[in-house]
């Protein structure tokens, strides 16, 4: 409804719908990077061959990680740091050059 009230309104005039992420940039390139990777894998495989790869690595990832559970963790934290020094990086370069609108609340017609 709300976008029906918006057609025919200059883009200054359209409210913003912060629907897709809460205002919450992280979590949104996440769920957009999982869905890409989802798309990706699914044009590769058929379903039931996802479902099956998806069964079998739940029932033996967990007995791996137990097996080399120092390797994986001394691996991730150090994947983990990484991805946090480059997320720092384009944070401080570019998103928080990006204005960031205020939030007036609710209209009550």
């Amino acid at each position: 409804m709300l976008l029906i009230r918006a057609v025919g309104r200059s883009p200054s005039e359209v409210p913003r719908i912060d629907a897709a992420c809460g205002g919450n940039l992280k979590q949104f390139l996440v769920v957009i990077a999982s869905l890409w990777v989802a798309a990706v894998i699914g044009s590769w495989c058929n379903f039931l061959t996802v479902l099956y790869i998806g069964f079998v690595c739940a029932h033996t990832l967990p007995v791996l990680y137990e097996k080399n559970e120092d390797k994986v963790d001394g691996f991730l934290s150090n994947i983990l740091d990484q991805f946090q020094h480059h997320y720092r990086k384009i944070d401080t370069g570019f998103l928080s050059k990006i204005p960031k609108g205020r939030f007036k609340g609710k209209k009550h017609e």
